[in-house]
Order: structure tokens, then sequence, then C-alpha cells
């Protein structure tokens, strides 16, 4: 009896055993495979956080224009500009990612606001086609193929469900693509473009506003007075009081990285639609003597667009060691605003 007792127990602790070791080999192969998936989604995730080069809105329009074998008309460039943003958006490494939910897309931020940079300046813009440039006067009616491309490109930025952002923002592609098509029309146009001063300077209005709001975040990174509280601390009976100091206005340094990434991708879209505007507008650009400002700001994106080779977003106070990006990006920005208000001076003249 003590025998058999013996040897039940005995292979009892054999099993266990075999057990052990069994539940040991799978623990280390989810342990092997976590790691490996993360090491995957690290290299993704650095990968998708490039930003797309910069392209020739020149050669894009005299490729698609034969393509299409059609002519280039006043407002070509412009559209197809446009179309390749928007496509370069959504198909860069990575797709559209700011409506990820899995990793690594959902870890990034940078990205994210590079693509909210671009996708502010695209809705801008369909809104001022929309709105001004394809109606001739206040009373026209308003195109077809614009009256959809503008509200799809408003559609949420962060919607993964159905529909995805992908599909209403591709449906605002296909839109957009229709009007170039029948805007080019050899035999007869069906769309229309109006390349006049105040189209243009209504456009600029809207930009030199979003430019300032943007430059006045990244200039907030060291921290400044409120211009509010200073003002409203004077003491407006006696000029010579001393005033009292306001309080100090500071971006989180959370939100540091996102506004420059932001400004970034704001640079991106700008720099190709100047391009375009300089093509299309060519005309009144040259009779209200505002070339120079064109390329002014040309040049000023050019700036906001030259390679990092820090790894991170350096942020140093302004007269310190150590560089601050936020900074040299708001000066970019700054001086391209000061030159759309010079541009809007000169196309608002007779």
């Amino acid at each position: 009896m003590m025998k058999q007792i013996k040897q039940y127990f005995s292979d009892r602790k054999a099993d266990l055993g075999d057990y052990t070791g069994k539940g040991s080999a799978i623990g280390k192969l989810v342990v092997a495979l976590l790691v490996l998936y993360l090491l995957v989604t690290l290299v993704l995730g650095m990968i998708w956080s490039s930003e797309p080069d910069t392209f020739s809105v020149r050669e894009h329009t005299r490729t698609l224009s034969q393509q299409m074998n059609r002519e280039p008309v006043a407002g070509f460039a412009t559209t197809a500009t446009m179309i390749r943003m928007a496509e370069t958006m959504l198909n860069k490494p990575g797709g559209y990612i700011s409506n990820d939910i899995f990793p690594p897309g959902v870890w990034l931020d940078n990205m994210p606001s590079w693509e909210y940079g671009v996708l502010v300046q695209l809705r801008d813009m369909s809104r001022a086609l929309r709105k001004d440039m394809s109606r001739s006067q206040s009373q026209s009616a308003e195109d077809p193929d614009l009256v959809i491309a503008e509200p799809q490109f408003h559609f949420d930025s962060g919607s993964w469900a159905i529909p995805s952002t992908e599909a209403e923002y591709r449906r605002g592609i296909r839109a957009l693509r229709s009007y170039l098509n029948r805007l080019s029309a050899t035999d007869q146009p069906s769309a229309q473009f109006f390349a006049r001063a105040d189209n243009l300077n209504n456009w600029l209005a809207d930009l030199e506003t979003r430019l300032g709001s943007l430059s006045r975040v990244l200039g907030e990174s060291v921290g400044k007075a409120s211009v509010s509280d200073s003002v409203a601390q004077m003491n407006a009976e006696d000029p010579l009081a001393e005033e009292a100091d306001g309080e100090r206005v500071k971006t989180p340094w959370t939100k540091i990285d996102d506004a420059f990434y932001e400004a970034r991708g704001t640079g991106w879209a700008l720099l190709h639609i100047f391009r375009a505007v300089e093509v299309d507008f060519r005309k009144v650009l040259n009779d209200k003597n505002a070339m120079a400002s064109v390329k002014q700001i040309i040049i000023e994106l050019e700036g906001t667009q030259r390679p990092m080779w820090s790894p991170v977003v350096l942020n140093g106070s302004g007269f310190g060691v150590m560089a601050n990006h936020s900074l040299t990006m708001a000066a970019y920005l700054s001086r391209a605003s000061a030159a759309i208000s010079d541009m809007r001076d000169l196309l608002s003249r007779g």
C-alpha cells in the first residue's frame, strides 16, 4: 500500500514538472513576442514620424496638365496643389495618423500635429475657393463640386469608425478633381476661377490671423507678460505711475512640441499654396507690384522647413545657451505674416 501511495505522488510530481516546463516555455514565448512587437512599433513610429518632402508645384502642374491633356488655366495650379497636399497627408508613410487607436500611431503626437497644420490650410483654401475664387460676384451660384469639397475637409479629424476620416477626405479630393476637370475643359469649361486681387486679399486676411495666433503660441514658449493684464493695470490718471507686473503667459511644456509641429505642417502647406498663387495670380501680382512680397513669403516659409538636427524640440531661454526651436519658428512665421500684411496693402490699392 505504501509503495502505491509513493508511486502516485511520484507520478503527480513528474506531471507537475512537465506542466511547469510547458508554462515556462509559453511565458518566455509571450515575452519574446511582446518585446518583438515593441521593437517593431518603435521602428515604425520613427518611420511614421518623418515629415514628407516638399514638391515642385510648377513641375507637378505641368505633369498633371499633360496627363489630362489640358491647358493649365488660371486656378489649375492652386487646385492641383491642394489635391497633391491632401493625398500626401493621407498617403505618407503610416498614412493618416491623427485617428489611430493602435500603436504606434496612438503613441505619436508630433505627426498628428503636423497633419492638423496641413489640414487647417486645406480647409481655409477650400473655403476661399468656394466662397470667393470660383464666383464672379456675391450673387453668383456656388460651384457644385466645391460645395462638396469644403465641408468634407471640415469633417472630424479624429474619427476612426464609420465613416472614417480618410474616407471623408478622399471624397473631398474627388470633388476637387471633378472641379479641376471641369475648370480645364478645353471645349466648354463649366467651372470658373477668378484670379482677382480682392479674392486673394480675402484669403490672406484669414491667413494673417492664423499665423498671428500660431506665432504667439510659439513665442510664449519662454513665457512673457500678458498684454491684456498690462493694459488693464495701467493708471490712466498718472502716466508716470509705476505699472504693476501682470500675470505671465507661457505655453505648457507638454504642448510646445505640438505647437511646433503644427507650425511645421502649416509652413509646409503654405509654401506650396503660395507657389501655386505665384502661378495662378501672376498677372494681378505684377500689376499690383506684389510679386516681391510673394517671394519674401516663400523665402520665410522655406525657412520653416529646414531640417531638424535635434531629436527633440528644444526649449531654451531666448538668450540662453540652449537653442529654442519655437522662437526660431515664430520668427519665420512673424516675418511671413509681415510680408502678407504688405502684400494685402498692395492688393487693396487701385
